[in-house]
């Protein structure tokens, strides 16, 4: 299991969404590289980073702050998301030195396009199912949609994806702990290994989520703010 600590961008900087609303923002640090060195100091080998001003705008728009992580910590792993929606995006990014690109939006709203994008690069595209409820929502979260997360998840799982990524939004950045009942439904349902967001704050939670058989966890607020630290977090696992 991995711990994937969270830079969301806005601007450049590093942020952290209530809930998903861009009017409920909490800015922690101006220099991204500064925080991933920081979290790769700490021991972490994956960085999960989410474009916030991408998601919104439906093409990478933080594009050069995250080349710029890449290229000062290059052994890093890094998976991208937001922003992501046509085949230059992916081209530019895996080319930025990203090693995985999270699509959701696109993935829903163009299942067809996404299924080509998979076959063609193999184990580099991650499915993000964001969620309020049981119904998966697009557009940077502003939008609700109305898919079921399980039933799409089992639709895209024999597809040769690297991970699925499950955000429960209504969880994401609140410290109450990740959907523990929803994620364990997902790692029933396909053979694609899950990655679980939203809410991920105890030493706790970790242990619950290994024990359900996630392949990742997914920690950003609670790093930040300090109720756990990504040592304790790598320890755990």
């Amino acid at each position: 299991m991995e711990i994937l600590p969270a830079i969301d961008l806005i601007g450049g900087r590093c942020v952290r969404l209530i809930q998903g609303q861009y009017d409920k923002q909490i800015t922690y640090k101006d220099d991204p590289v500064a925080q991933a060195r920081e979290f790769w100091e700490a021991g972490a080998v994956w960085l999960h980073v989410v474009d916030l001003d991408g998601a919104k705008e439906g093409r990478p728009v933080n594009a050069q702050a995250v080349a710029a992580i890449a290229k000062a910590l290059p052994e890093m792993k890094i998976e991208l998301g937001g922003g992501i929606r046509n085949e230059e995006a992916i081209v530019q990014m895996l080319e930025a030195g990203v090693m995985r690109l999270i699509l959701g939006s696109s993935a829903v709203k163009q299942f067809d396009w996404f299924c080509q994008m998979a076959r063609k690069y193999p184990n580099k595209l991650v499915l993000g199912l964001d969620a309020r409820g049981a119904n998966l929502a697009t557009e940077g979260w502003l939008e609700q949609g109305g898919q079921e997360i399980v039933a799409f998840a089992k639709q895209a799982g024999a597809l040769p994806l690297a991970t699925i990524i499950y955000t429960d939004i209504s969880k994401d950045g609140m410290l109450a702990g990740p959907n523990l009942a929803r994620t364990a439904q997902l790692v029933t349902a396909v053979d694609v290994p899950i990655v679980a967001a939203g809410g991920v704050t105890t030493i706790k939670d970790i242990k619950n989520l290994k024990s359900i058989g996630v392949a990742g966890a997914i920690i950003g607020r609670a790093l930040y703010e300090g109720s756990i630290t990504l040592e304790a977090a790598l320890a755990a696992v």
